[in-house]
């Protein structure tokens, strides 16, 4: 294979593996949270861990068949540590070498998995989802950083294997359990995971002398693009110089404190959108799904939210591996269009007037088309115009 097929894929099977632990989190979240409250009721802790994960229907005074802690708590666990590395880590995390924070994150996806296969209690299983969100997380920053070193095609590999861990996980999650594997040898098995991203990492990429593979350097953000810092800060001056130099021979030191000040500044007009996306994705994911069941219908409870993720991800796949052929630059658009979609399902938890999962399933799989495009546009052009 070429360098820059070699590259491509590598990023491919980064973004699968760096988003795996935490999209089959979400899916096995009404598993471990049945299994816990299956715990609480039984006497017999084989029995509890046969029945929670397969998972009839929990029974409750409401109208609605759920869990007596939502779902949104195994999203909570998985959604907020993510967003404190996001919102700190860029201002510290330059000091960190990249090979130490692949070999982090490895670390923390395979605990996180263990974690939940053995957890006996609420808090276990919670940490569990802590430690894939922790890894995803930081992985998810280090590798975006990462493709500035790279040439830019790879950013598209990135956004189409972070789409395939969504279909891999949450497909290969339903598939084994309604086979009839339990959950804890299927967590077990997707232990592969981790030492795929290391594998895909420091064997299949091909990185550039300037990356700092173990050192902290200074000059760690010299990358194939770097006159793009002096456009974040409006300098146009040394502009035409940069242009006339190789790219391989230009370095620059890290931001500064205020510089990185200007750059979030600079970021706002693609941060708010797709934040507002997620806070859609994620409502309708976490906070109505496990709501919108259907008693007739030839899935169970747990398997029909585990379907509703698996169909959220198809159309995420589907839709961050478009650049390609088709780039959105509107992006309110697409945030508007999604909190559409929040407000009608949450209409139709409250008034339950669909007819049928079947049109749930259309209405999800609209939401991951949305959710990724909104995703993979944002970040292409931040790329190309910031």
């Amino acid at each position: 294979l070429s360098t820059q097929w070699r590259n491509y894929i590598g990023f491919w099977l980064l973004g699968l593996c760096n988003n795996f632990a935490y999209v089959v989190m979400l899916s096995a979240a009404h598993d471990v949270l049945k299994k816990q409250e299956s715990g609480n009721a039984t006497a017999s802790a084989s029995a509890t861990l046969a029945v929670g994960f397969q998972g009839g229907n929990s029974s409750n005074s409401s109208r609605y068949d759920c869990n007596p802690v939502s779902t949104a708590a195994v999203l909570l666990a998985d959604i907020l540590p993510t967003l404190l590395i996001k919102l700190l880590a860029p201002f510290v995390i330059h000091k960190l070498p990249y090979g130490m924070r692949v070999l982090f994150c490895a670390i923390m996806a395979t605990t996180s998995f263990l974690l939940v296969s053995f957890s006996s209690t609420v808090w276990m299983s919670i940490l569990g989802v802590i430690f894939a969100s922790i890894s995803s997380g930081l992985g998810e920053l280090s590798f975006l950083s990462l493709t500035v070193f790279f040439s830019r095609d790879v950013l598209g590999g990135w956004g189409s294997g972070t789409g395939g861990a969504g279909v891999a996980g949450a497909f290969l999650y339903s598939g084994l359990i309604q086979v009839g594997l339990s959950p804890k040898i299927t967590l077990l098995i997707m232990l592969v995971v981790p030492f795929a991203m290391l594998i895909s990492y420091f064997f299949l990429l091909v990185p550039p002398p300037s990356l700092p593979q173990w050192k902290s350097r200074e000059t760690e953000y010299a990358a194939v693009a770097s006159e793009e810092r002096q456009q974040l800060m409006d300098g146009s001056e040394e502009e035409e110089q940069e242009k006339s130099t190789p790219a391989e021979d230009r370095t620059t030191g890290p931001l500064t404190f205020t510089e990185k000040l200007h750059v979030i500044k600079g970021l706002l007009k693609f941060v708010f959108p797709l934040g507002l996306v997620y806070f859609a994705e994620y409502f309708i994911n976490q906070g109505l799904m496990e709501l919108l069941y259907f008693p007739n219908f030839f899935l169970s409870h747990a398997e029909l939210y585990r379907w509703y993720q698996t169909l959220y991800q198809v159309g995420v796949l589907v839709s961050r591996s478009s650049l390609c052929c088709v780039k959105i630059r509107k992006l309110w658009a697409l945030s508007l269009l999604q909190v559409v979609n929040a407000v009608l399902l949450l209409f139709a938890v409250q008034y339950q007037f669909l007819p049928s999962a079947w049109l749930v399933f259309t209405i999800v799989l609209y939401e991951g088309l949305l959710g990724g495009a909104a995703y993979v546009n944002t970040f292409y052009f931040i790329s190309k115009e910031v």
